[in-house]
């Protein structure tokens, strides 16, 4: 009873509380107006924090903002004033001269004979004016020179002026109508943003009421390099706001992260927006002003990227598929395979550290400049190499021979095939009657690899050998040493990625759901699977992954772009991200061995010797041919991990119709001359390390 009557006093309390804050509110309101001067206007304006800033793991500033202007138009303010269309017109003519893009969303072409443009528009704005002509009881479908005449009669546009200016008048008049609107969100109509000094200054002189200037902030960005990783910005769509920003207090207009860290991290960078509270008279000079609520600049968003080693990795994948496309493999000793890797496309390098899972660098080519993004989108839209593409997170390709280390586990830990044992490579497969593929130097050069042991084979990469170990194993048994080690399973990685597949029944029967004929399992596609072709198809970031749990013995880690979060003044840390074990298989020592003396065995005389055998750091490395069933020439793979004997950083190259692996050892090559030269700081900047 003695717990009831306590519950009942509280709730007493708080009642009280909450009718006494509710009288003193509206009293506080009524002394506001009592005080307010006559004629004078009160409105609120929404002003946006500053996006917190993007760094690399040693406290380089990658992304930052730099201060802008935007002028907007209060609605009340102008409408209220002397001849408010004049005004308009003279405002909208002056941005004209100056070049000034204003913004217009009217969806209705700038000339006669009137079109609509409705679907130039993102998806928000085509829903503002549907709710505009919901609110003014305007037939949708009328047509847009219709539409226009009962436009100007709401909006009283002088018929004598010219068909330009009723256009230009009625386009800011509409802008100003869409803030009156329910359910539009928006709060203030922004004429330009970002506007030059030049252009600011000219504008202001007009003394337009109700015009009034406010500062922000537009992201600047310190690199050219990471485009794919960092991401862009934009304005929020309708289906956003009503799925995620609606519940988070975003107005409906806010610029959000598009892509990349800036939306994986986006209320993190995003800050707490303001509002700042003006009375102004008349004819709009300010009466008073302040800040309701104070925005709070976002926090800053630490990377696991060291932004040298990711220059390091793109300018290396550029100079490779450039020099690919103009001259093919010319430096190639094998003669069958010059000229080839001609029609090289696109590629992408990942490097991780092996202890951790923290991805130092993620290369995409081609790639593209977020400094003029939008300005770029429509030309690089139409690149047929697919610049905004990011292939090392969003292709799953065939890893070709790279998957050949999941055979020789899978071979030695439940086939009982162990790594010295030995196959007379014959050149042409016959064990299938109808299926006999031939081992790559045999189609080549119509020699064999001769007597071979399963090191040699991963060096020289013999199809043969892996088709018999294959075949021996199962399907089975090298699917889930697979999965295991993370091929065709999430990586973790905070940017959106394609998961891929493993070649099995189940995704050969999904692939081809539409052709029965196709769809059922034999033991031939073992054989493919065994070499890393069939089904077979991984992101570059899965195959680093899988490289990286090969050094460990089997322990995978989660991949991460996160490194820490610190607080806007970098005076606390917020969130430290610690290394997270995704999967824990651990393989034989038989089969750690056999992998580690194959891939060093491949560098030191083997397929990726050219590039490696005098490095000055131990390598293992395994390159890849994979076919891909279209025409052209075949994908190069490559990847590897240094140092042997205390490994630390896995790399993954791959290049689409690269031709082969072996010649991209040497973008892997450039990136750990950058890894080995310095160990990084992890300092940030102009501060000690925090945490």
């Amino acid at each position: 009873m003695e717990r009831k009557a306590r519950f009942r006093v509280i709730v007493t309390i708080v009642l009280i509380l909450a009718l006494v804050g509710a009288y003193g509110a509206q009293l506080f309101k009524l002394q506001s107006q009592a005080t307010q001067e006559p004629g004078s206007y009160t409105y609120r304006t929404v002003v946006q924090a500053a996006r917190g800033p993007i760094l690399d793991r040693n406290g380089n500033v990658l992304v930052t903002n730099r201060a802008s202007y935007n002028i907007q138009l209060n609605r009340v303010i102008l409408l209220n004033a002397d001849a408010p269309n004049q005004r308009l017109l003279e405002l909208g003519e002056l941005c004209e001269s100056l070049g000034a893009d204003y913004a217009d969303h009217l969806p209705i072409s700038k000339t006669t004979p009137y079109t609509y443009t409705l679907d130039e528009l993102d998806s928000n704005w085509q829903n503002n004016f549907r709710k505009f002509l919901s609110a003014y009881s305007l037939d949708p479908d009328m047509s847009p020179q219709t539409l226009m005449k009962e436009l100007q009669k709401i909006f009283g546009i002088p018929s004598d002026w010219t068909d330009h200016q009723k256009r230009l008048v009625t386009g800011l008049r509409y802008e100003l109508a869409l803030l009156a609107v329910e359910g539009t969100g928006l709060e203030s109509y922004t004429l330009l943003a970002d506007a030059d000094t030049d252009t600011l200054s000219a504008i202001m002189e007009l003394a337009t009421p109700g015009l009034n200037v406010q500062t922000s902030t537009v992201r600047s960005y310190n690199t050219e390099y990471a485009a794919h990783i960092l991401g862009y910005l934009g304005t929020m769509w309708a289906d956003e706001y009503q799925s995620t920003y609606k519940d988070l207090g975003y107005p409906m207009n806010a610029t959000v992260g598009k892509s990349g860290i800036e939306l994986a991290f986006e209320p993190e960078l995003h800050g707490t927006d303001g509002t700042k509270v003006t009375t102004v008279n008349e004819d709009g000079e300010v009466l008073d002003e302040y800040w309701a609520v104070e925005p709070e600049a976002g926090d800053c968003v630490m990377l696991t990227i060291d932004i040298n080693l990711q220059a390091a990795a793109e300018e290396a994948l550029e100079k490779i598929i450039l020099d690919l496309r103009e001259n093919g493999l010319s430096s190639s000793s094998s003669s069958d395979s010059k000229g080839k890797g001609q029609d090289a496309e696109g590629g992408a390098l990942v490097a991780i550290d092996i202890k951790t899972g923290e991805v130092l660098a993620c290369a995409s080519y081609p790639t593209y400049s977020l400094e003029t993004f939008y300005e770029d989108y429509a030309t690089l839209s139409e690149d047929p190499y697919k610049p905004y593409y990011n292939r090392a997170l969003q292709a799953p390709m065939p890893p070709g021979s790279t998957f050949k280390m999941v055979t020789s586990i899978a071979a030695i830990d439940s086939a009982g095939i162990g790594r010295f044992y030995e196959i007379d490579d014959l050149g042409k497969y016959t064990y299938f009657e109808t299926y006999q593929p031939e081992c790559l130097i045999y189609t080549n050069t119509g020699t064999t690899h001769g007597v071979i042991n399963m090191m040699q084979a991963l060096s020289v990469s013999c199809n043969y050998y892996f088709y018999e170990v294959g075949r021996r194993t199962g399907i089975t048994a090298i699917d889930n040493v697979a999965k295991q080690l993370g091929l065709g399973e999430p990586t973790g990685v905070e940017i959106g990625e394609s998961i891929g597949y493993r070649a099995n029944a189940e995704t050969k029967a999904e692939v081809h759901k539409d052709n029965p004929d196709l769809a059922g399992w034999y033991d031939a596609d073992t054989i493919a699977a065994a070499i890393g072709q069939s089904e077979n198809r991984f992101t570059p970031m899965q195959l680093a992954v899988y490289t990286a749990s090969l050094a460990n013995q089997g322990t995978r880690y989660k991949a991460t772009f996160l490194k820490r979060i610190v607080s806007s003044d970098y005076t606390e840390t917020l969130v430290e991200n610690e290394p997270v074990v995704a999967n824990n298989y651990t393989f034989s020592d038989e089969a750690m061995a056999a992998v580690e003396d194959g891939m060093r065995l491949a560098v030191t005389e083997g397929t990726a010797s050219t590039y490696l055998k005098n490095y000055d750091v131990a390598v293992c490395a395994k390159t890849g041919t994979a076919e891909h069933g279209s025409t052209g020439s075949a994908h190069g793979a490559f990847v590897c991990y240094a140092p042997m004997d205390d490994p630390q950083i896995a790399i993954t190259v791959y290049v689409e119709k690269g031709a082969q692996g072996g010649n991209l050892a040497q973008a892997a090559v450039a990136v750990m001359d950058e890894y080995f030269k310095a160990a990084p700081t992890d300092d940030l900047p102009g501060e000690t390390v925090v945490g």
